[in-house]
């Protein structure tokens, strides 16, 4: 029986798919792709500034500009790479575009889905699909009888699955678990059998009479006792807390990853377990993205650039304070705070200060990530150097920014993508320790 064909799609392409991904227009294999000229005019306006969607912009529109190698982009063009579709720039024609007089407003949507409209009539042939991470353009094409879709490429499939970076094991021995307590450590095969773990895997082990903590050492390939030690007077109040701060301090895992609701203490602990190393590196970074209230620029508001970022950074402060209080004004303890940060040994900045600087010798925690895109993330950690620890913390529930989600953002992608790398760590912070009221809120509202 012969193969049924393929069908033939042509995928257009909304702006926040480009600014979400320059190399976008690569990904949607033998299928064909359009960009709306309205598109062009959009990213001429991000193409200037330092900030990601600036790069993705000016990375976008120099990608066309090779493809096209000299041709005109109003006829289709192929893509480079083996089985790849062609694609073009729509160009508008006003006695086509129905959508003006369904859609009032003169926007730039509007005019992106009347050029998807004006090409499915053209192509009756194939299936026309317009590619978006807007929602509501996305609800817009669908009142019209188009498809649209989501840019699904770098999209973790199911959160609820996300890697946890722990393993509860209820059917160990209570000789193991003595074990354990004795020496520090026992082989994995006492615990799982033949089943060999992902890197860097926690353990909470049980049996009928007691129970303990685990790590999983890939490099002995046993499973270490893990004890719960205290983080510059931070100390852990439950197991992930724990497991956490085991990772944190841990010099072999360069890379960690934190993920819980608001209050499980995953900012807190990562930078206490930096303060408790703070001998180890040159500089301590803490930083987080701004996303502007209202979708605003801080430029609208108000004062000089610290007075502009100080609102945003405050929740950092807030932590380094809650830390530096465990311990009295004379103590120590409470004064070498004090020092670092007067000394810029210890500093919390935006990230876009960050951005372009090589990052050596530092340890680097990276506050909200689930607000940065997948490319953000990468673009961070390939500038770490040699003896630096990079530290992202967030809760990919909690988005912020409007084109991305649970699904998307960099945070779910790092943990996905890097999973069971030995150089990786994870830890799902699950239940809040900030106060039974903040539970009550989490649990019940």
């Amino acid at each position: 029986m012969a193969k049924a064909k393929k069908e033939k799609k042509v995928f257009v392409l909304d702006t926040s798919v480009i600014i979400y991904s320059h190399d976008s227009i690569m990904n949607f294999a033998e299928h064909d792709v359009a960009i709306p000229i309205t598109v062009l005019e959009e990213l001429d306006q991000f193409k200037k500034g330092n900030d990601t969607k600036n790069f993705e912009a000016r990375e976008f529109i120099r990608m066309i500009d090779k493809l096209a190698d000299g041709r005109s982009l109003s006829e289709w063009i192929p893509l480079n790479g083996k089985s790849k579709g062609v694609f073009k720039v729509l160009m508008p024609n006003r006695k086509t575009i129905e959508s003006d007089q369904i859609f009032l407003e003169d926007i730039p949507d509007h005019k992106i889905l009347g050029s998807a409209v004006q090409l499915q009539k053209e192509l009756k042939d194939k299936t026309v699909i317009l590619v978006t991470k807007d929602i509501n353009l996305r609800l817009k094409a669908k009142s019209c009888g188009l498809r649209s879709e989501d840019y699904q490429t770098g999209k973790v499939k199911d959160v609820s699955d996300l890697h946890s970076g722990k393993q509860q094991v209820e059917t160990v021995s209570t000789e193991i678990i003595n074990q354990l307590y004795d020496t520090y450590h026992c082989d994995v095969k006492d615990i799982l059998g033949k089943k060999k773990p992902m890197n860097n895997t926690f353990f909470i082990l049980k049996s009928n009479k007691n129970s303990a903590l685990g790590f999983y050492n890939s490099i002995t390939n046993q499973v270490d006792k893990v004890e719960k030690h205290s983080a510059y007077g931070i100390k852990p109040k439950n197991a992930e807390q724990a497991f956490a701060i085991h990772a944190l301090l841990n010099p072999e895992i360069k890379l960690m990853t934190l993920q819980g609701v608001a209050g499980t203490g995953k900012t807190l602990i990562a930078l206490a377990s930096a303060l408790e190393q703070r001998k180890d590196f040159k500089q301590i970074y803490l930083a987080r993205p701004i996303v502007p209230l209202s979708n605003k620029d801080i430029g609208y508001l108000p004062g000089d650039i610290k007075s502009k970022l100080n609102p945003y950074m405050e929740p950092l402060w807030d932590n380094l304070k809650y830390i530096q209080n465990q311990y009295q004004e004379h103590e120590r303890e409470f004064l070498n705070i004090t020092d670092m940060v007067n000394k810029e040994k210890l500093m919390i900045q935006p990230l876009a200060y960050i951005r372009g600087r090589s990052l050596s010798n530092i340890y680097f925690i990276v506050d909200e990530a689930q607000n940065l895109t997948p490319h953000e993330v990468k673009t961070i950690i390939t500038r770490a150097g040699e003896n630096t620890k990079i530290v992202f913390t967030g809760d990919v529930n909690q988005i912020d920014t409007p084109y991305l989600d649970s699904q998307s953002n960099g945070l779910s992608y790092l943990i996905d993508k890097v999973k069971g790398h030995e150089l990786y760590a994870h830890v799902t912070l699950e239940k809040g320790e900030r106060s039974a009221l903040a539970n009550l809120a989490n649990d019940v509202l």
